[in-house]
């Protein structure tokens, strides 16, 4: 393996550019999908669909006999940079978090468009283990540096106001704050590029669950797909991932978007892809009309695909953020939102990233790193009949690492409470434990844009007769 990798960068176009884009297409067909969702594109209408080895092609004579050829996507296309800035080299021994994104295509007129695609791809190069989680767009979070809002505004807001690093940089400071993770790279690609891309390695091999209906993105056209295994090109791959009404929304798209993205992956190991990907380097960049922004080197990238191709399949994990892990909602405006159960979502994030659902430090010494690093800021009330509880337990939990930034007093109560505020699930998950709260409706997820901590612990009678503190 390792010398099939040094084949394949001595086999690079010299040329920086295509080299730093058919890498970067590569890794993402083995990660990333080249960021699925929506796209906007100036093809024209009524191609005729290649002949694709393997599995039969959906036939021509499936097309819906009221289209109207030649019809186009008058939506312009969006042009990004190759590169925005440049992490730290990556050791090849710590584990990797890569951001894909995707644009909405509603938006690809405005200078700042919303991403209507977010997937966190995680790799362990030491235990060989994979994963990625699908983030929905509606999710309703603390974007850094500004309000609330939903998750896919982050990138328009850094691209606006012109902030550090742009779009990119913010959209992953916020799911950075979500999930509680270090980010290192992100990959930002038009959409035009995954229709290209597929028919470069011959279509993606996909089993259809149910019969379904495909619209072909700026057409009149249609395909009915019966269920089984097809093999899709770019344009019908693209209405796949993109097909939203199903009784699930956006959440059965997500999954089929994961789904399209390990179908590449196979695609490109079962047919031995990547030589020929690289060989036509120059044909491919041809192709693409469109730029790839991310901070990924060219050496990264190669590093990061040969550890991807020793994943073995069975151990790259998917999940979704999906109605398990939300609660349906309104904005303060009126506009549907999701938002998200803190401690369930970083639950999942655990199981993804280590194969159970809490975090692998269990010592107290890690206990309190995990707290500390959390960083949550904490507000104390004594809502009991015992005087200076507060102080005391606002001591206690400062020397376990607890940011207790207001001590006050509360009205009487006689079961502690405690309130979140923002995403601190494992503070939240502590103090819940500490206080011997039992009952949920003593652990309240709130909503206040104007909050100035992200938890506040009211003190009952119960811990005032139960606590051991000095």
């Amino acid at each position: 393996m390792k010398n099939f990798f040094e084949k394949i960068k001595n086999a690079l176009p010299k040329d920086r550019k295509t080299q730093i884009i058919v890498s970067v297409l590569v890794l993402l067909g083995l990660v990333g999908g080249i960021a699925l969702g929506n796209f906007s594109s100036n093809f024209v209408a009524g191609m005729t669909i290649v002949n694709l080895p393997g599995v039969p092609v959906l036939p021509e004579s499936t097309l819906d006999p009221n289209a109207t050829p030649g019809a186009e996507n008058g939506l312009p296309t969006a042009t990004l940079q190759p590169i925005l800035e440049i992490p730290e080299p990556w050791d090849g021994k710590s584990r990797v978090n890569i951001l894909i994104l995707g644009l909405d295509a509603r938006d690809l007129e405005d200078k700042a468009p919303r991403t209507d695609t977010m997937i966190l791809f995680t790799l362990d190069p030491v235990n060989l283990t994979a994963g990625m989680i699908s983030i929905p767009r509606d999710l309703w979070v603390k974007i850094p540096g500004s309000d609330y809002g939903k998750i896919n505004t982050a990138y328009s807001i850094g691209e606006t106001y012109k902030l550090p690093g742009g779009g990119p940089a913010l959209a992953v400071r916020t799911v950075e704050d979500l999930l509680g993770v270090p980010i290192q790279y992100y990959a930002q690609i038009d959409f035009e590029a995954f229709i290209k891309f597929v028919d470069h390695i011959e279509g993606v091999k996909v089993n259809v669950p149910y019969r379904m209906q495909l619209d072909i993105v700026g057409t009149q056209r249609s395909v009915w797909v019966d269920p089984g295994v097809v093999t899709l090109p770019g344009e019908l791959a693209l209405a796949y991932v993109r097909m939203r009404n199903t009784e699930g929304g956006d959440f059965d798209r997500a999954q089929r978007q994961q789904q399209v993205i390990l179908a590449i992956r196979d695609r490109i190991l079962d047919f031995n892809m990547m030589p020929t990907l690289i060989a036509n380097a120059n044909e491919i960049y041809a192709d693409l009309s469109a730029g790839i922004r991310t901070n990924l080197t060219l050496q990264q990238t190669i590093q990061l695909a040969q550890k991807i191709f020793e994943v073995p399949r069975d151990q790259i994990k998917q999940a979704v953020i999906d109605g398990k892990y939300v609660n349906f909602g309104k904005s303060p405006t009126g506009l549907e939102i999701l938002r998200p159960i803190p401690d369930k979502i970083r639950e999942l994030r655990d199981e993804i990233f280590y194969g159970q659902t809490s975090s692998p430090s269990s010592s107290p010494q890690d206990i309190q790193a995990i707290l500390q690093d959390e960083h949550a800021n904490v507000e104390v009330r004594n809502a009991s009949s015992s005087a200076g509880l507060a102080e005391r337990t606002s001591e206690y939990l400062n020397g376990q690492g607890i940011n207790v930034v207001e001590v006050t007093n509360a009205s009487y109560q006689v079961y502690s409470r405690v309130t979140l505020y923002g995403s601190k699930p494992y503070t939240l998950r502590y103090l819940v434990d500490l206080l011997k709260i039992t009952s949920s409706s003593n652990i309240i997820y709130a909503y206040d844009p104007a909050a100035t901590v992200d938890i506040v612990v009211e003190l009952g009678d119960d811990w005032a007769a139960s606590n051991t503190l000095p």
